[in-house]
C-alpha cells in the first residue's frame, strides 16, 4: 500500500517529507490510543497540518495504519529471516534474542502498535499473519527441529520457542512503564536491556544446550 501522493509520476521532496511527517504523527497516535481511539483530526493536529492537506496524502485512517503495519512487519521479521541454518544454533538464537531486544528498545511505539492490532483481533493484518509470517516461522521451525535432531542443541518445540522469545523480548516495549516502575530508579535506565539480554541468554541459550555440552 502506498500513500496517495506516492502514486503520482513525480514526487517532490516536500511530498516525501509530508508523508513521513503524517506517518510519524499517525504512529504516535495509534501507539498511544489504538486504531479505534485515534481520529484523522488528531493525526492532522499532531502532524501540524490541516485535515484537507492530510487527506491529499492518505484518504483514510486505515490507509495510514496499514502502511505503518506493513513497514513494521517487514522490519520485525528481518531478525528471524537472518537466522542462518548453517550457523551455530546457540549463537544464532542468541543473536536473534539480542536483535529482538534492540528492536524493543529502539522501536517501542511500533511494538505497541502491533500489540494493539493483535488485541483487536488483527483485522487488518490477519492475511499477513496466516501467510508470510506463518511461512517464515514454518521455515525456521524446520531449521530448529533439525538442529535438535543432529544433537547441536536440546530438542524442543520450535514454535513455542519462537513464541517465548517474542513474548519475553517484546515485553520490554509493550510493558515498558511496568518494567521501569518495578525496577525502580536505580535499575530502570538503558542498562535494563543489557540486564535482560544476559538473563535471556541464561534462560534460553543455556537451557537449549545439548545434553553433555557446556
Amino acid at each position: 500500500m502506498k500513500a496517495r501522493a506516492a502514486r503520482t509520476r513525480r514526487r517532490t521532496r516536500i511530498q516525501e517529507e509530508n508523508e513521513e511527517r503524517i506517518l510519524e504523527a499517525a504512529l504516535e497516535m495509534f501507539s498511544t490510543h489504538g486504531f479505534r481511539g485515534t481520529t484523522i483530526d488528531q493525526i492532522a493536529d499532531a502532524a501540524g497540518m490541516s485535515k484537507p492537506n492530510l487527506l491529499y496524502y492518505f484518504r483514510t485512517k486505515d490507509a495510514m495504519h496499514r502502511l505503518l503495519i506493513e513497514r513494521l512487519l517487514d522490519n520485525w521479521l528481518d531478525p528471524l529471516r537472518e537466522m542462518n541454518p548453517d550457523g551455530n544454533p546457540l549463537q544464532e538464537i542468541r543473536s536473534y534474542i539480542r536483535r529482538k531486544l534492540e528492536m524493543a528498545r529502539d522501536f517501542p511505539r511500533e511494538s505497541r502498535l502491533f500489540a494493539n492490532e493483535i488485541l483487536q483481533g488483527a483485522p487488518r493484518v490477519e492475511d499477513v499473519l496466516k501467510g508470510e509470517l506463518r511461512e517464515l516461522v514454518d521455515e525456521k521451525a524446520k531449521v530448529i527441529r533439525e538442529w535438535g535432531r543432529q544433537g547441536k542443541m536440546a530438542k524442543c518445540d520450535p514454535y513455542h520457542l519462537i513464541f517465548s522469545i517474542w513474548a519475553t523480548t517484546q515485553h520490554y516495549a509493550d510493558f515498558d512503564v511496568q518494567v521501569r516502575a518495578v525496577l525502580g530508579e536505580n535499575m530502570s535506565g538503558e542498562g535494563r536491556f543489557e540486564d535482560a539480554a544476559r538473563f535471556l541468554d541464561q534462560l534460553f541459550v543455556d537451557g537449549l544446550k545439548a545434553s553433555g555440552k557446556n
